[in-house]
Order: C-alpha cells, then structure tokens, then sequence
C-alpha cells in the first residue's frame, strides 16, 4: 500500500525547480511586485482622480440637474437664467429646486498671506444642499453676510482653518478681496479641479463675485417625489424648457465631469500607459527568469523527454512556474499597494482607495504577463533535442 501511495504521489516539479535557486526566486518575485506596484499605483491614480472630480457632484441633493449647455467641466461653468429652475417646477413630479452659483474665488490664507484659488458655492441657506443631514443645523449661519463654510478636507495651503475653528478662535480673512467670516465646517474634500472649497449664501457669493447677474446661477438642483422615473422626467422637462438649458440625471451629472477628465485631457492615456509599462517590463523580467530556469535544466528537461516524457507534460511544469511567480509577486504588490493607497490619500487627501475591482484586474494582468512570458520560454524548451544535447 505505501508503494502505492508514493506511486501516485506527484512530485512537485514545477516548485522544486523554482526554489533551487532562492537569489534568483526573490529576484524574479521583486521584479513581479515592482511590475504589480506600478499598475495598481497608475490605475490607482487615474481611476482616484476621476473620482475625485466628482467629489461635490455626490454629495448634491438631488435627483436632476440643470446646466449650462455651454457649460464644459467644473473648472468651466457657464450661467443660465434662474427662471428656468422655477419653470421646471410645473412639472408634476417635481417637488422641490435649489439654484447653486458655482465659480473659482481667490482665497487668502489668514497665516502665510498668499492667494489659492478655491471652488464657492451659493445657495439659499434655506434650501436643501447636501445629503450631510448634519449640513442643515450649519446652513442657517450663512443667513449673516459674508459668513462662509470652510472644507475641512482642502489642502493645507488654505491655512490652518480647522485647527483654528476648532481652538475657538475668530477666523477672518480676504475672499476675491472681500472681507468673511468662517462660520463653520464642512467635509467635502478636494478634488481634481479644486484643491478647496467653501460654500455660502447666494448673497454673500454675489457680494464676493458682483460680475455676476443676479438672476443667473451655474447648477440647477431638482428633487423628485419618490418613485418618480428620472429618464422620463428628464425627457419632459428637455421637450419643455428652452435650449438654454440641460437637464441630466445626477448620475449623467457625475458621468459629464469624469468623461472631460477622462476625454479632454490626457490624464486617462497618460496613467493608461504607465500600467502598460508596468505590464511590459514585468514580462521581461519573468521572461528572463524563466529562459535562464529552462536552459540551466536543459540536460534534465532532455533526459526527461529521452525516458518517455510527453513534451505536453514539461511545457506544464514551465506553465505551472509561470503560475506560481504570478500568485506568489501578486501577494506583496497587493499589500504594497495598499500601503501605498493610504500613503496618498494622506498626503494629497485624494479618494485613491483599493476595490475589488483593480485587485482582480491588477491580478489578471500579472497572471497573463507570468503565462505569456512562460510560454515564451517554452520555446527553448521545444526546440531540445535529446540526441544533441548528449
């Protein structure tokens, strides 16, 4: 029986050969991380950024928007007439409208002096803005004119607003050369456009940017009653309202600003090929491990052929090694990256998070570069010839 058993035991060949060589392994399984470690991090940074380019469109309470059609991204918003969000609300689904000013200010920091751009958004303190239910008890301190929220999330180069809100001290300071008041926190975060942001009445925005018409706003919030269906919605309020104006969805809202970043610019090519790089030089690398595993064993390979075994059965054990280096590099690229993410996020407080998505997709692309480079190097192994090599 014990014969037996060892008869049907399979050696692990394909391990064994691997391990022979423990400096060679490792180099090859740096080689396989660094590779997984650049494609996450690039894949990372471009889907993170698109994310963060709609940071604010998701916090938006709303069901529909209105937009200029002239209007391009975030960082290029054009007015339409405020009447139309007033318009929009014969239609019977419609059960309630807040009308957002939306534009870049120049914002001085109160410690260094120096001027940042910064998102402003108006509104009435009145209406509904943002799906924070805690938003609502802060909204009434924009009633007081040139009272302002300040983002929690902005970069640092606003200034140490948080830290001084929260010791109690008065913040004052300059916003397009007029004077504010924080009056508040809000947690929004920055995004690909906007390193900050602060929000306020339509009142104080007006006072801030007095170019701008009274009655003109940037972004229309429409809210449904419940059960309503938005496509329908959206089509009736297009067919009525003049060409002025575009009605989308909230989530063709979100769509409209990832598709500028991710059409209009070069951002989406720019990390795409960077994960291709990374896709490319961990197949030389494995390439080059796996012909030099396959050429040193080469008598072995051809002794093994002269005693009856199937080239199907060695090209296998190439396959499986190929496999191996592929789950065992992916292990700590994984773990890398998730360091890596946390890293980024609090260094330039950009969404950049790991999913399940870029895991598998980041795991495929190292399983494909380790077979395909493994299959390259089956090619020194079909052209041994048992009769040559001894």
């Amino acid at each position: 029986m014990k014969f037996r058993f060892l008869q049907k035991r399979r050696i692990p060949l394909a391990w064994l050969l691997l391990t022979r060589q423990p400096i060679r392994l490792l180099v090859a399984l740096a080689g396989i991380c660094f590779a997984g470690i650049l494609m996450f991090m690039q894949l990372g940074f471009r889907d993170g950024l698109f994310d963060a380019s709609v940071t604010v469109h998701r916090l938006f309470d709303a069901d529909l928007v209105l937009m200029s059609p002239r209007s391009m991204s975030s960082i290029s918003m054009s007015g339409f007439p405020r009447r139309r969000l007033i318009q929009s609300m014969a239609h019977k689904d419609v059960i309630g409208t807040t009308p957002v000013n939306w534009n870049f200010l120049l914002w001085r920091n109160p410690e260094t002096l120096s001027t940042r751009s910064i998102l402003a958004l108006g509104f009435e303190p009145n209406d509904p803005l943002l799906l924070d239910s805690g938003f609502s008890s802060k909204a009434p301190l924009l009633n007081s004119k040139g009272r302002v929220l300040f983002d929690v999330l902005s970069r640092n180069e606003f200034g140490p607003i948080s830290k001084w809100f929260l010791e109690g001290k008065k913040i004052e300071t300059e916003v397009a050369g007029k004077r504010v008041r924080v009056a508040g926190l809000v947690s929004l975060g920055p995004s690909f456009g906007a390193d900050g942001n602060l929000i306020t009445s339509r009142e104080t925005f007006l006072h801030l940017l007095p170019s701008t018409p009274s009655g003109s706003i940037e972004i229309g919030l429409i809210r449904l009653r419940p059960g309503a269906a938005q496509e329908m919605v959206v089509r009736s309020l297009t067919a009525s309202l003049p060409k002025d104006v575009r009605v989308l969805t909230k989530n063709d809202f979100i769509e409209f600003e990832k598709n500028y970043w991710r059409t209009s610019t070069s951002i989406g090519f720019i990390f795409t090929l960077g994960a291709a790089m990374g896709f490319v030089v961990g197949c030389v690398i494995v390439y080059q491990i796996l012909y030099s595993d396959v050429s040193d064993h080469l008598p072995e390979y051809a002794t093994l052929m002269a005693m009856g075994y199937r080239l199907k059965t060695l090209l296998g054990v190439v396959a499986r090694e190929g496999m191996l280096l592929a789950v065992m590099g992916y292990v700590p690229a994984y773990i890398s990256g998730q360091c890596l993410y946390a890293l980024v996020r609090t260094s330039t407080k950009l969404p950049v998070a790991m999913d399940s998505q870029r895991a598998l997709t980041v795991f495929i692309l190292i399983l494909l570069m380790c077979m395909s480079s493994a299959m390259l190097a089956m090619r020194r192994l079909v052209d041994a010839d048992p009769a040559e090599i001894f």
